[in-house]
């Protein structure tokens, strides 16, 4: 035999405890030299709090508040032929239906008149938000319009009331 056949034939053991030895060292060593980051910003601060940048109450925006209700339900009719009754499938449209527009106290039933008056408050202040308030009976198509109008004035800030409950 060769002595290559004879070095492949010996078992050869790794001796495991002097290789976890060094692991060890190494993460006692590592762990020692370890420095925690300080975080300034937790730090804990006694600040008065009537002075500085933020020394006044800051005031609440009041926002334009529109509200949509049915006043007149109306019939729904066949968009294609209204003096037909709709037939309960597909669109419909809305004949004999009345809205009131509220802003404030102030009702009116004409998308002109909303306008003007979102308009004056616009003018008063641009900054101010709006919210449309779409009470219980009211459809997407009554929105649209009201949105249209509230958009065409100059707002940009709109939000919408959530559900209405009485």
């Amino acid at each position: 035999m060769s002595i290559l056949q004879d070095i492949a034939s010996e078992e050869h053991n790794m001796e495991m405890t002097p290789m976890i030895d060094v692991t060890f060292l190494l993460l006692i060593f590592f762990l020692l030299t370890l420095k925690f980051k300080t975080l300034e910003g937790k730090l804990s601060a006694y600040l008065p709090k009537d002075v500085g940048v933020n020394s006044s109450d800051s005031e609440p925006i009041e926002k334009v508040e529109i509200m949509v209700q049915v006043v007149q339900e109306g019939t729904r009719r066949d968009p294609n032929n209204l003096a037909a009754p709709w037939g309960g499938e597909g669109r419909f449209e809305y004949v004999g239906r009345k809205l009131q527009y509220a802003v404030g106290p102030q009702k009116t039933g004409d998308l002109d008149e909303l306008k003007d008056r979102l308009d004056r408050l616009f003018k008063a202040d641009d900054e101010r938000p709006a919210t449309i308030d779409a009470r219980k009976g009211t459809v997407y198509g009554d929105i649209v319009p009201v949105l249209d109008v509230a958009v065409e004035v100059g707002f940009t800030d709109i939000t919408f009331v959530g559900e209405y409950k009485e």
